[in-house]
């Protein structure tokens, strides 16, 4: 589907690597630019195997590596000349630093007028935190995400997976690919795309913002519970498991309701009117809590089945990789890798009929492509590129 592209991604750990990687997995040439020696940190992020990071053989699937000291003025001039040849830059660098390395946008589009480049940061590309470093971390604790999620009793929680990253870079996909339409469709320019950790994750929150707005309400932590959902939590079984249940519509938690044996609660006003259950969740909480108590996870599971309701066992890992609808779907798929051999990693995620997205091979090695690369962009030998290499340039 986007044979043709070529994208320059110089960024580091998670979030803008990500959105190349996604761009990778339907055809674009990405052309992964990594500091000499060290590489990009993602390589050590993370579980290890035999001293090779898991997390950078999955992200950095179907990339080519080379390596380039933007430090340099030898490294910025020959990555100018690269840009000449790409369709978009991805960098995640401090404006100001890369406003000294004259590789900001406005010095690269001097070089390129058609250019796309993303810049995702921690804070923005202006404003007074610019200029700081930023984490998802940061981005889920600022979004409000952290404030609405754990127990009432208890801290704001953090996701132990990379959340406003994996939320940011989703963002930065579509947005090139809709500067690229706008482009190559439209006969527009290239532009710049400005993304950072904190708007993406905060635009999900916006009942919140509703509330707030509307009405005054500043959200409290109430563990599973939603207060536009009842029943909504997860329950216990009889045998230590957890399913997770919806009630998000007023059919659904009548459903639930029948499927437990509690008919005069389906003819019940407090808790066949949507509204009036809500101000009761508490309660309808404890009947179902009981009812799951009692049975185990098949059983409870087998029950709700047969009503339709909207009801969840609560995977680990090793539940989800084996679950017969996501192997049938084929979630997750082996590929060979010459460094670690079959790994498992998870498949491209949209489904396209005509032009499905693929893996070719995982993360490679430091600098693996530095010949072919610089071969091909710009010519050089393999004597220039070994000169380039002596003089720490590569």
């Amino acid at each position: 589907m986007l044979r043709g592209i070529r994208v320059l991604d110089l960024a580091t750990l998670a979030a803008a690597p990500l959105a190349a990687t996604y761009l990778g997995e339907f055809g674009a040439e990405v052309i992964k630019v990594e500091q000499p020696g060290r590489g990009d940190p993602l390589r050590g992020w993370g579980n290890q195997r035999d001293g090779v990071g898991l997390m950078w053989k999955s992200i950095s699937r179907n990339k080519r590596a080379v390596t380039l000291d933007l430090r340099v003025a030898e490294g910025q001039k020959l990555l100018r000349r690269m840009v000449e040849h790409v369709d978009v830059v991805i960098a995640n660098t401090r404006p100001g630093t890369l406003r000294g390395w004259g590789l900001d946008y406005e010095s690269l589009r001097a070089v390129n007028d058609r250019i796309v480049m993303l810049h995702i940061t921690g804070y923005g590309l202006s404003g007074p935190k610019s200029e700081r470093p930023g984490f998802g971390t940061l981005g889920e604790a600022m979004s409000g995400f952290a404030h609405l999620t754990g127990q009432a009793d208890g801290p704001p929680t953090l996701p132990p997976f990379m959340l406003a990253d994996g939320i940011a870079s989703l963002n930065a996909a579509y947005a090139i690919m809709m500067a690229l339409y706008h482009r190559d469709v439209h006969g527009g320019p290239g532009q710049l795309i400005d993304i950072n950790l904190i708007d993406p994750l905060a635009r999900l929150l916006e009942q919140t913002l509703l509330g707030y707005d509307q009405l005054g309400l500043v959200p409290t932590r109430s563990g599973n519970r939603w207060d536009i959902s009842a029943p909504r939590n997860t329950y216990r079984t009889a045998d230590g498991r957890w399913l997770a249940m919806s009630g998000s519509s007023p059919a659904l938690a009548l459903r639930v309701f029948r499927a437990m044996g509690r008919a005069d609660l389906v003819d019940h006003a407090d808790f066949s009117d949507p509204q009036r259950r809500l101000a009761r969740a508490r309660e309808v909480d404890e009947v179902v809590v009981e009812w799951v108590a009692k049975h185990t996870l098949a059983q409870a599971m087998s029950v709700f089945e047969a009503e339709e309701v909207a009801a969840a066992p609560v995977y680990d890992i090793e539940d989800l990789v084996n679950d017969e609808q996501l192997r049938h779907r084929e979630v997750f798929v082996r590929v060979d890798d010459d460094e670690l051999g079959p790994m498992t990693v998870q498949a491209p995620v949209p489904r396209l009929s005509a032009t499905p997205g693929g893996i070719a091979h995982l993360g490679p090695r430091l600098g693996e492509h530095n010949t072919e690369v610089y071969g091909e962009l710009l010519g050089l030998s393999t004597a220039d590129v070994d000169a380039l290499r002596a003089r720490g340039v590569l």
